[in-house]
């Protein structure tokens, strides 16, 4: 779309048909959570949450939760999934419509882990109403979808934050603050490693559809495209080799379980592979992995699962010049939250830089575009 013909008609055009324009959701299993919904700070922003299809959402209202906002409403279409949400958080009100939560004046911020391909128009309707944004990974699955949402946000002044797992991981922010104290040198390579469980009768139909998910890359490896860009300091980079592919799985023609990519760029270089083939002996859904290489030393990270036998996830491995020790991350805060309030209030970027958060996007894209098909 030519961006002198995505303007302001066009927005009210999508935001009053947005109650028709959303294709019949897919369902999932969300995270079986019954406690009850407890305030954990003094409120400092109102926010709503549109789109529950991805379990991913509940850390996400964790997350503003804990970082100072009262969750007000939220509006989800599968009565389900609806039912098991309303029972984590009884205390925000179901609204009748998408339309209820965007018109809400009282609203400074929209949560979304709605479908993938549905994901970004929701955020440009979002920015129109004046409402900030934070949505799941993939936060956008087209190139379209992306010059759009820079559009909008570049006219609204928004906030469009793309949530992964950096925000909430403790392994990983602790190995941000080893990198930036020099422990390893300067940062060669990361390599990301993010396989997963299928579960394939627990998976809602879209999930085995590549175009409404985003794809593997664009999908999973946002995580992994978001650390190399974080770690390297990269700011030009360049997909070197990407490829995807339906191994195991052609009974879902549409699907993709295997990609892999390798990156360079003006900060350092990178590898990254995605999966679905975590097996079941395995005591979580997936032994993610990253490794990040210095000039003088690495850290490894084991994010969900230390197969030796140590409990719990976030283990972290330092090995330099002059030590190799294990390092605990228990005890490392998670800001991801707290600055985002923070920027709704301020007009700040301090939780995500907004051309970042494009940039990873836009390598997710263009890997999972350039992707050789293989199987």
């Amino acid at each position: 779309m030519n961006k002198n013909n995505f303007n302001r008609r066009n927005f009210i055009k999508n935001t009053a048909t947005s109650s028709l324009g959303l294709a019949v959701l897919g369902t999932g299993s969300l995270s079986s959570i019954s406690a009850p919904y407890i305030k954990k700070v003094t409120p400092r922003i109102n926010f709503s949450v549109i789109g529950i299809n991805h379990g991913h959402i509940y850390a996400q209202v964790e997350m503003i939760l804990k970082g100072g906002g009262n969750f007000i409403s939220f509006y989800g279409k599968e009565p389900e999934l609806v039912s098991a949400f309303s029972k984590r958080y009884p205390n925000a009100k179901l609204a009748g419509s998408e339309n209820e939560v965007l018109e809400d004046e009282s609203v400074d911020l929209i949560l979304s882990a709605s479908i993938p391909d549905e994901r970004a128009p929701l955020g440009i309707r979002a920015m129109l109403h004046g409402k900030d944004f934070m949505v799941d990974k993939p936060g956008i699955t087209t190139l379209q979808q992306l010059e759009d949402v820079r559009y909008a946000q570049k006219k609204t002044n928004r906030i469009y934050s793309i949530n992964t797992e950096r925000c909430e991981s403790q392994s990983i922010v602790k190995a941000g603050e080893l990198v930036k104290s020099g422990a390893i040198g300067k940062v060669v390579q990361t390599i990301g490693l993010g396989p997963h469980r299928m579960n394939p009768g627990s998976r809602p139909e879209w999930f085995f559809d590549a175009e409404r998910s985003g794809g593997i890359i664009c999908d999973i490896g946002s995580h992994q495209f978001d650390q190399y860009l974080f770690f390297t300091g990269t700011t030009k980079p360049q997909v070197v080799a990407a490829q995807k592919g339906n191994i195991n799985n052609t009974q879902y023609p549409l699907f993709e379980d295997f990609g892999d990519v390798m990156l360079r760029g003006d900060g350092g270089m990178g590898y990254l592979r995605v999966d679905w083939f975590s097996p079941d002996g395995l005591k979580t859904w997936g032994d993610g992995r990253l490794t990040i290489l210095g000039t003088d030393g690495y850290i490894e990270i084991r994010k969900n699962i230390d197969i030796e036998g140590r409990p719990g996830r976030n283990h972290l491995f330092l090995v330099n010049q002059k030590e190799r020790k294990y390092v605990d991350c228990s005890d490392v805060s998670l800001n991801y939250g707290q600055q985002l309030v923070d920027d709704v209030l301020n007009r700040t970027e301090t939780a995500m830089g907004q051309e970042y958060c494009f940039l990873v996007a836009e390598l997710g894209l263009i890997a999972q575009k350039k992707a050789q098909r293989i199987g």
